[in-house]
């Protein structure tokens, strides 16, 4: 009987597929194993606190990101008025945006203390509590602010859905006598909404994920209850059960999207002209159309860009100038390295699934791309306990031949942390990658290896060169959300390791708001580097 051969390259998938699965298969570990008096502690006093947040926060940030992005999408895919053609790119610009950053900016303009409420009082004379004003540090402005952060996602796949609508439909049902209102509800959303529940997804997901603005607002959801038990209570098992329960709500939420978009494919209407002229709006619905979109890019973007310039302007940031330097030192060089090595996974996974010719292993490698679903916190949960267990091993096996004090090999350095940067971050390097080996024809390899050169010189002289722009592109996107990432960085950063989404959240929670705004402000200005890169591709 023969001996069977193990490709090498699935070998590769194999290793990256269990290094996914560790933090997973260790968190799961450890609700098995639960900490019960800490678990009833939980279910009896703050555990109903964080469901009943993370429900409301989830309807209301869904809600609200649905009502933004579709009603901008359809009047910029559909009509025409002053200002269109600009709306149609300023309204992805809060992508730029991290939620938490925002927050800031708001708070700083309308707490107690903000120039806001400083001028009415100044104005009218009236004392604090002599008047009503929104707080926005509570639930409500917690729900504002994702939602004028997170509705681009919504925004941009129902856009596309519109624009990829047959306008014949819409033509055949205006000369039968309907509205163009009566269209949007019967015909066009109904059509659009694999697409609008795509977005909503996404939207629901970084909403859960999300905790830098909760943690500020002090809105007591999951994300911050894991925080509590690990670093509160001192307990990483009660940690872990919270973070399971978040997990739960994801799969719950993806396993419903797949299922809704599984059961409507017809999103796409062909045998019409698509690119057919906008309906002409006049009078006052075209300057309503225009204010509509302006005040969702003001709130979203344009006003809390504007307050973190002033900001700056009355910041001290001066005195810590050196400080800042090193933090962006920081940043960049962990974001770099880090962006680097996810983009060698990605384009060595998506080599292996052109090539592979067994469907398990394509499908294998897709998962590994679900990693980006999954909440910063989660991740580092589960990495912290299973690098706990490989510490704890290793020290294990190292003490019969040392007698040297025993360090933290795994989970002490920066490994743990580009391990769940690498878990969340894959899927953001794997699709521009993907998207340009679709580009690659097969008679290309063909043909190289008909000639006698081997896998490696046909990637060298034919892939490398054609997949240089998906590289970069994916190089870019990683970086700039690495550098943005908050809860992962805060909870698994080495000692006296500092980045500037981190400082912006220190100097946040020290209420000196003034001084966050730089870091702020640098952040927004990288993060603006894809989005106008995803401008540019939708335009082309």
């Amino acid at each position: 009987m023969g001996v069977v051969k193990s490709n090498p390259t699935h070998v590769v998938v194999w290793l990256i597929a269990a290094l996914f699965c560790l933090p997973f298969l260790a968190l799961l570990l450890q609700l098995l194993t639960p900490e019960a008096d800490l678990w009833r502690h939980l279910v009896t006093t703050v555990l109903r606190s964080y469901l009943l947040h993370s429900v409301l926060m989830v309807i209301g940030v869904g809600l609200g990101a649905l009502l933004l992005g579709v009603s901008c999408a359809w009047l910029v895919a559909v009509h025409d008025f002053p200002g269109r053609r600009h709306f149609t790119w300023l309204l992805i610009l809060p992508m730029a945006m991290p939620a938490y950053i925002v927050a800031y900016a708001y708070t700083w303009f309308l707490d107690v203390s903000g120039p806001l409420q400083i001028a009415l009082r100044g104005v009218t004379g009236w004392s604090y509590g002599d008047y009503l004003f929104p707080n926005i540090r509570s639930l409500g402005g917690a729900i504002m602010v994702l939602t004028v952060v997170l509705y681009p996602y919504v925004y941009l796949m129902s856009r596309a859905a519109f624009n990829q609508q047959s306008k014949q439909l819409l033509e055949a049902h205006q000369l039968s006598g309907g509205s163009t209102w009566s269209y949007f509800s019967q015909i066009a959303l109904p059509l659009a909404r694999p697409a609008v529940f795509g977005g909503v997804a996404l939207v629901l997901m970084e909403t859960l994920a999300d905790y830098g603005t909760v943690d500020y607002f002090g809105v007591n959801t999951l994300t911050t209850g894991i925080l509590k038990a690990w670093f509160g209570m001192g307990s990483l098992g009660g940690a872990a059960q919270i973070a399971g329960i978040l997990l739960l709500f994801v799969v719950v939420i993806m396993v419903l999207e797949k299922n809704l978009r599984g059961s409507a494919r017809y999103d796409v209407v062909h045998g019409g002209q698509v690119n057919t002229r906008p309906i002409q709006l006049s009078g006052i619905a075209k300057w309503m159309a225009s204010f509509w979109c302006g005040l969702v890019v003001l709130l979203g973007f344009i006003l809390p860009v504007l307050l973190l310039i002033f900001m700056v302007s009355q910041s001290n940031f001066s005195q810590w100038l050196g400080e800042f330097i090193e933090l962006t030192a920081n940043g960049i060089l962990l974001a770099a390295a880090t962006a680097i090595l996810i983009v060698l996974v990605a384009v060595t996974l998506m080599y292996i699934k052109r090539n592979a010719k067994k469907a398990g292993i394509k499908r294998l490698i897709t998962a590994l791309g679900l990693g980006y679903a999954v909440p910063g916190l989660v991740i580092a949960v589960g990495v912290t306990i299973a690098f706990g267990w490989l510490d704890v091993g290793f020290r294990w096996l190292s003490s019969g031949w040392s007698n040297s004090v025993p360090v933290l090999i795994f989970s002490g350095g920066f490994m743990a942390l580009m391990v769940a940067y690498l878990i969340r971050f894959l899927a953001v390097g794997m699709q521009p990658i993907d998207a340009a080996y679709q580009g690659i024809k097969p008679h290309l390899d063909e043909a190289s290896l008909l000639t006698g050169k081997s896998n490696l010189v046909t990637f060298k002289q034919i892939h490398l060169p054609l997949l240089k722009s998906g590289l970069l592109t994916a190089l870019l996107l990683v970086f700039v959300d690495l550098l943005k990432e908050l809860p992962a960085t805060l909870v698994l950063r080495p000692f006296n390791f500092n980045t500037l989404a981190v400082k912006a959240y220190e100097l946040a929670s020290d209420e000196r708001l003034a001084d966050a705004a730089l870091p702020a402000l640098c952040i927004v200005v990288v993060g603006l580097l894809p989005v106008l890169w995803l401008n540019k591709r939708i335009n082309n």
